[in-house]
């Protein structure tokens, strides 16, 4: 039964979800030297944003298939030796989405209005109202910058308020953003320099890291209100003070932080500063949701199944999971047999798209062939996360092409592998029926086989005699014939047989094959179930 190692606290539900599919332990509190003893034992770890997974826990994992982080940003985990070693690091976006786009909102509110303060001095026995005047939200121009989760959900609440929206995010379409009702423009700057009130929803990467500065600041409104509620890393907090203190910035609003708690921060000083305690997850419904949304992530990939939100390889939306899976089937067996037909080091791949196929995202498709292409003859584990790292690390150039239809099949994929001993070899698969991956070309030969178990390959002449004759010797090591398909181009010339057999083939019977008649030029041997995991 597979292990859970749970280091920092989740939602009851959650932990109830993964003790249905493994043995779960729960251990908060762990230092990188204590993880790094315990961490090898376990086939998943589940983190919130305390734990810090560093490389040194990594490389001590050596039993782990998947990181999940119960929550959105990922910093505390190493993404890249992840990567490396084929361990997906799956997160949560969605559960904690209301909940901190209505933090978002409220301390927006709160900061215009100065509600705080407001408190604070009735409080104290004061009623000085002059003092409190704050600004409306109506007709102010909201510039949000990141428009993934929180930053569509914020826009859609501040659109019924009267707000003009702005947005830049480099991954979102114009579509979507004018269905949003956001101007979406394509430098940040123009959102800096348009921006009443200015809000962060970005993760924290080399790009972000420090985006709000000394700089950027300047390129703002005087009077500029600014929120962040993704990574405190974003604003350089003493630029932000200095702002502050010249008024430059208005006021500012802040939930994360360069250093929590912020117990140094010059922030500290301003009262038009509110400053929570990186609460924006901090929801009964929202821990829940979080919790909950990865357990069910781990116990999919514990069984077999791919996960929904992977930080380090594309998702597969819902909707088309379902469709595409044989089709990932079809591309892992295509790997596969180009890998036990390639002679030489694999140069290059070329991977085509016809029919329907071509609308959608095929990066899964890609790194499902590539897996099984490396995957038969490698030690290390090649799965869906890091197969695409380890063709680039060994120089295999990879390319996609799509075409609109095909004139024989609703849906095809063709591959092409290019080596330094021999010319390019070209191999193509569709899906029939009811999701039933086949391969119908290799090497020009059209067949129709059914990419399973094992499969013999046997290249000869076309002439009277042949499969009688391999058929006679695998009989006679007792080997069974469950499926056989023969392609030939011209009558008489070369052609090729494809007999699935129920058990391996002894390599000494493979050579009698060979030797069994001139007219046999070549004899291959396929397994297409490969061994290991996959995501």
């Amino acid at each position: 039964m597979p292990k859970v190692l749970i280091s920092d606290d989740i939602a009851r539900e959650g932990v109830e979800i993964l003790k249905q599919v493994a043995h779960v332990d729960v251990q908060t509190g762990l230092k990188e030297e204590q993880l790094v003893e315990r961490i090898g034992g376990y086939d998943a770890l589940v983190v919130r944003s305390q734990t810090q997974v560093t490389r040194r826990v990594i490389e001590a994992g050596s039993n782990l298939k998947i990181i999940g982080r119960a929550g959105v940003g990922v910093d505390n985990i190493d993404v890249a030796a992840a990567t490396e070693r084929g361990i997906l690091v799956v997160n949560s976006p969605a559960g904690n989405t209301v909940a901190v786009a209505e933090l978002t909102l409220g301390l927006m509110i709160a900061l215009v209005r100065r509600i705080p303060a407001a408190n604070v001095h009735v409080r104290s026995r004061g009623w000085k109202r002059s003092q409190f005047v704050g600004k409306q939200l109506y007709g102010k121009t909201l510039g949000i910058i990141g428009l993934g989760h929180v930053g569509t959900e914020v826009a859609k609440r501040a659109a019924p308020m009267g707000m003009h929206l702005i947005g830049f995010d480099p991954f979102i379409s114009r579509e979507r953003a004018q269905e949003l009702g956001i101007d979406l423009v394509d430098d940040v700057n123009e959102v800096f320099q348009r921006a009443d009130i200015l809000t962060l929803h970005v993760p924290l990467t080399r790009d972000t890291r420090q985006l709000i500065n000394r700089q950027t600041i300047q390129r703002m409104k005087d009077g500029v209100y600014l929120l962040n509620l993704s990574r405190g890393e974003i604003v350089d907090e003493i630029a932000l003070a200095d702002a502050l203190q010249s008024g430059k910035v208005a006021g500012a609003a802040l939930d994360v932080f360069q250093s929590e708690p912020p117990t140094d921060s010059p922030l500290l000083l301003f009262d038009n500063v509110i400053m929570t305690p990186h609460i924006g997850a901090s929801t009964e419904e929202a821990q829940t949701q979080v919790a909950v949304e990865i357990a069910q992530q781990i116990a999919d990939v514990l069984q077999g199944r791919p996960p929904r939100n992977a930080v380090n390889m594309p998702g597969i939306p819902p909707e088309l999971r379902e469709r595409l899976e044989p089709y990932l089937r079809l591309a892992e067996k295509l790997g596969v047999l180009q890998a036990h037909f390639a002679e030489g080091r694999i140069e290059r791949v070329e991977l085509s798209y016809a029919g329907d196929l071509a609308e959608f995202d095929t990066q899964p498709l890609k790194r499902a062939f590539l897996r099984g292409l490396m995957q038969p003859f490698m030690r290390e584990a090649v799965n869906y996360v890091n197969a695409p790292l380890i063709a680039e690390q060994r120089g295999i150039r990879v390319s996609e092409h799509k075409t609109s239809a095909h004139e024989d099949y609703v849906n095809l994929i063709v591959t092409q592998v290019a080596t330094t001993a021999s010319r390019p070899s070209e191999m193509s698969g569709t899906v029939f029926g009811k999701g039933e991956p086949r391969i119908v070309s290799l090497h020009g030969y059209h067949i129709d086989l059914v990419p399973e178990g094992f499969v013999l390959f046997v290249h000869n002449y076309d002439v009277p005699g042949m499969i009688g004759k391999v058929g006679t010797i695998l009989g006679n090591a007792h080997v069974n014939i469950a499926g056989m398909q023969v392609g030939r181009i011209t009558i008489g010339g070369k052609a090729v047989m494809a007999l699935s057999v129920d058990s391996p083939v002894p390599e000494q019977v493979m050579q009698q094959i060979l030797d069994a008649s001139e007219g046999i030029i070549a004899v291959k041997q396929v397994d297409f179930e490969l061994r290991g995991r996959s995501w």
